[in-house]
């Protein structure tokens, strides 16, 4: 484009406001097309808490089942009938506080105390996977 064509444009309102809705139109159609990176969610980084202190992929997979059909991985799941509470629906809910006072909130602080849990009563997570299995709770 020449100098006086670019300074008719510009002189031009009406050319002017349909250039720069053009532009405009364009730079969006870049923007909205580029890929979106998701924030993580509460789910998926109380998964990744879970994952790093387990270490174990199979027992990381067996914990993971359980926490899944128990609270859907929200840390404030509570059932309406029985009062259990958090990812691994403990019963009553403040016996977490055994594992650190900020249970209500905390991922970390349910895994660790859920973890315990499965170990002391099943052996592992996947002891108290296949109980799960063969009775729906566990």
């Amino acid at each position: 484009m020449s100098a006086v064509s670019l300074l008719r444009t510009l002189a031009a309102p009406k050319k002017a406001v349909a250039g720069a809705a053009l532009a405009a139109a364009t730079c969006g159609t870049l923007i909205a097309a580029a890929p979106a990176q998701a924030a993580p969610t509460a789910a998926t980084s109380a998964q990744a808490t879970a994952k790093k202190m387990i270490g174990d992929s199979a027992q990381y997979e067996c914990f993971a089942k359980i926490v899944q059909h128990e609270s859907n991985w929200d840390v404030n799941a509570t059932n309406a009938s029985s009062g259990a509470y958090g990812l691994v629906q403990a019963l009553p809910a403040g016996k977490m506080a055994s594992a650190g006072s900020d249970w209500r909130t905390n991922p970390a602080t349910q895994i660790e105390w859920g973890l315990d849990y499965m170990k002391d009563r099943y052996g592992s997570p996947c002891g108290a996977w296949a109980f799960w299995q063969a009775n729906n709770w566990y």
